[in-house]
């Protein structure tokens, strides 16, 4: 993310400068146009399909459960307008979190260009992280999956979510899609958007492949386990940027990293590889949710295997280069001799160039002097 350099002309209407600079504005109006047409008969079917999360179905209470009615959501193509609308609240807090917090606090570090960007990217990244996390654990405790493991593979397909779940998901997606026009907003260096666009390409595949597939159980441990992992480095580097000493954070992040990594993986083979390679029920149905056959199988753990051997190799290289900058000795400092401006006077010109002595000048006085005596 670069340096947004506020000043006081104000830049012609619809611009490049003039969107980038009033950007979180532009977006609220937007996002206000659907909460206004909720007010209106007319438009409020449109406006609900936004706001609101769609494929609701109500279960009644029945002798198995006498306690009460429970509503339940899947997916359709309506979720693309929900995600579009929270996508839009994405964009908005994210304008916050950086003009109220970030850049308040960059003000006060003095931060170098590289540094202010990457304080910026992981800013908003640790925040939505622990956010994440937070919510993915209430959801986790709450539908017992903690408590229970086989409810990863149990019941499949998994078409029936909660309220919580579907939300948590739609946010999710909201959020990575989100960070396409930040890119722009926040004029990111080129050098730096192939980079963002692969993590952001990772996170919108592996998030829409458990929505789509109804894996919803197993993708929301993997994220909450994988967000943790994150967090802790992102929040790490918070504080490397505030005092460069602090080393102990990564250090805690690289041993947890490489557990991720392996639980993802015995996760993952668990469930689709043991769970639902053992179900009663292996045909491809679409209608009803059903996906558990065997090239799909194969294709979900090919890719979860693939995306951790990447990471791997990523966090391998990432070490490997702090180590040699820690190993490396460091580099002697030139001297620089100081260049006087104007003529050499008759003093210096005997005895060297520009105040730096030469062997010749600075030996011939004293041997003359030496042999005349």
């Amino acid at each position: 993310m670069g340096i947004r350099k506020k000043s006081n002309k104000n830049p012609p209407v619809l611009s490049h400068e003039f969107i980038v600079q009033n950007h979180a504005d532009i977006v609220s109006c937007m996002a206000m146009v659907f909460l206004l047409g909720l007010m209106f008969e007319v438009t409020a079917k449109a406006a609900v399909v936004f706001v609101t999360l769609q494929y609701n179905v109500t279960i009644s209470a029945t002798e198995d459960q006498p306690m009460e009615t429970v509503t339940l959501y899947h997916y359709g193509i309506k979720d693309l307008a929900t995600v579009f609308f929270y996508m839009l609240v994405a964009i908005i807090i994210h304008a916050i979190i950086q003009e109220y917090v970030l850049d308040k606090i960059n003000r006060r570090m003095h931060f170098s260009k590289t540094k202010h960007s990457k304080f910026n990217e992981s800013g908003q990244l640790s925040a939505f992280y622990l956010f994440s996390c937070v919510w993915g654990t209430s959801i986790l405790v709450s539908e017992n999956y903690v408590s229970d493991p086989t409810s990863l593979w149990r019941d499949y397909p998994h078409i029936m979510m909660p309220f919580q779940m579907k939300f948590f998901y739609i946010s999710q997606l909201a959020y990575w899609f989100h960070a396409f026009p930040e890119l722009y907003f926040q004029k990111t260096k080129k050098e730096d958007i192939p980079r963002q666009l692969v993590y952001i390409g990772l996170y919108l595949f592996h998030i829409t492949g458990a929505y789509l597939l109804n894996l919803t159980h197993l993708g929301l441990v993997l994220l909450v386990l994988h967000y943790f992992v994150e967090f802790l480095f992102h929040i790490s580097r918070l504080f490397y940027f505030s005092d460069e000493k602090y080393q102990k954070g990564f250090s805690l992040w690289a041993i947890l990293f490489v557990l991720g990594r392996l639980l993802t993986l015995i996760l993952s083979v668990l469930t689709v590889g043991f769970g639902l390679a053992r179900a009663e029920n292996q045909t491809l149905d679409v209608s009803s949710g059903n996906f558990n056959v065997l090239p799909i199988r194969i294709g979900v753990l090919a890719s979860i295997c693939l995306t951790q051997a990447f990471m791997m190799w990523k966090f391998i290289n990432f070490q490997l280069r702090r180590w040699r900058e820690h190993s490396s000795p460091p580099q002697p400092v030139k001297k620089k001799f100081v260049t006087t401006k104007g003529k050499p006077s008759k003093k210096e010109r005997e005895n060297g160039i520009n105040g730096a002595l030469t062997s010749n000048g600075a030996d011939s006085p004293r041997s003359r002097k030496e042999k005349s005596s």
